[in-house]
């Protein structure tokens, strides 16, 4: 049996920030970066997978990737749902690891990053892209794979078992039609705040020209400035398109609503993280305010634990999970799962550096082997940065096209390691010396 021989850990990082792309309310001047990792097999292939970051707190991430090494190294190389689901097993019930989260933060992000690199290594060995590799697998082996601790109250075993065994029938018939007509997308390129407006009507109006059916825009740094841009992105894009706004936690409950309510005459499809990540009866209170203005969040939700509380509390109508920031695939499977139990729909985030290179395979997944429809759901879509990946995301008429090539696609060109590893690469170098 092949065996993991080595475990690399990289500190990637791309200065977004010069052109103030990915800027938020919160969040004004991100480096968007990687803590990449790749497992190394005997006689390869190798597996890769990353945590994303914003730039500063990066070496810490890969930090505790590397903290990790010891349970990855020296393995066999994961071939099966049990192979896959033993190693999430290991890597969580680390007691002494776990101390730092549990199962949350910077040590599960890590566990995810390490997660994520088996299923990429695990699907390249079977020559398969991930989301056909996972949804090859019997409901049985998908089962296996869930952590149903602390979920048995929202989800159990034999209604998950339910949920894939009613979808499977279908999954020939989907697969074909993810194949020849993709997944949708939605645009956040027009919306990022420290954007002038000429360049948000610029890139509004060709999002519409390309296809999207909606786009979202950054709010939450002043009033009078998001009225006056969602009055602008509203009659650049007309009634028939969808436009969202995310607030990247800026909000207490009381302001989430007070805000909202002076947007809504543009007719917002959903704001997006109004309050804290963690604050479940806030979301609630907030949506329950706000409806029929949807609700969403996910990206920085930390566990299975408190999505299962968000879906308990009525408190979202969009589940955003984040393919980095939980831990891994099989997590994330949890999380679909719970989606599907209470009828919720999944827009995944996928703003960050490789995150829409990876949340197109949960997503097709998803409509294959769990929740069986794509019906309000899209996946967000951010053009920059996929130059950078050997088997980039690619959107066309508003579509994400399936995946087709071996693994999770989280794969970065040997030239960019080179390049934009921090603090040697060129990139870093020629900017200091500046």
């Amino acid at each position: 049996m092949a065996k993991i021989i080595g475990m690399e850990v990289l500190d990637v990082r791309f200065p977004t920030s010069k052109e103030l792309d990915g800027s938020d309310a919160m969040n004004p001047d991100p480096d968007y970066s990687a803590a990449y990792v790749v497992l190394h097999a005997d006689g390869g292939p190798d597996g890769y997978g990353l945590a994303f970051t914003i730039g500063r707190g990066n070496d810490v991430q890969a930090a505790a990737i590397r903290a990790l090494a010891p349970h990855v190294v020296g393995r066999d190389v994961p071939a099966d749902a049990a192979a896959l689901g033993a190693l999430s097993r290991t890597l969580v019930g680390d007691s002494q690891f776990r101390w730092l989260g549990p199962e949350k933060g910077v040590a599960h992000m890590a566990v995810g990053a390490i997660v994520n690199a088996a299923w990429d290594l695990a699907a390249r060995r079977a020559n398969l892209p991930v989301w056909q590799f996972a949804a090859r697998m019997t409901p049985e082996e998908l089962v296996s794979l869930v952590d149903f601790r602390y979920l048995s109250d929202a989800l159990t075993e034999a209604e998950a078992l339910e949920i894939l065994r009613r979808a499977e029938p279908g999954r020939a018939e989907r697969t074909k039609q993810l194949e020849a007509n993709g997944y949708r997308a939605y645009s956040t390129s027009p919306g990022w705040l420290g954007y002038a407006d000429a360049k948000l009507v610029r890139l509004a109006e060709q999002a519409v020209a390309d296809g999207f059916e909606m786009i979202k825009l950054k709010v939450g740094g002043n009033l009078e400035d998001d009225v006056r841009r969602m009055k602008l992105a509203r009659e650049t894009v007309g009634d028939g398109i969808r436009i969202a706004v995310d607030a990247n936690q800026r909000w207490d409950v009381r302001a989430a609503v007070d805000w909202m309510t002076e947007l809504a005459p543009y007719d917002p499809y959903w704001i997006e993280e109004p309050t804290s990540p963690d604050d479940v009866l806030g979301h609630a209170a907030i949506a329950k305010a706000l409806a029929p203005i949807r609700v969403a969040t996910g990206e920085h939700v930390q566990n299975r634990v408190v999505f299962k509380q968000l879906l308990q509390a009525n408190a979202i109508s969009v589940l955003q999970l984040d393919a980095a920031r939980v831990g891994g695939f099989n997590e994330n499977l949890a999380i679909l799962l719970l989606a599907a139990k209470f009828g919720v729909p999944v827009c995944p985030h996928a703003g960050g550096v490789g995150l829409c290179e990876l949340v197109r395979h949960l997503s097709m997944f998803d409509f294959v082997a769990v929740s069986g429809t794509d019906a309000d759901r899209s996946i967000e879509w951010v053009d920059h940065l996929h130059e950078h990946f050997t088997d980039p995301a690619v959107v066309e008429r508003g579509r994400y096209l399936a995946p087709t090539a071996p693994g999770f696609s989280a794969r970065m060109h040997d030239a960019t390691l080179r390049r934009f590893r921090f603090p040697d690469g060129p990139e870093w170098t020629e900017t200091a010396s500046e």
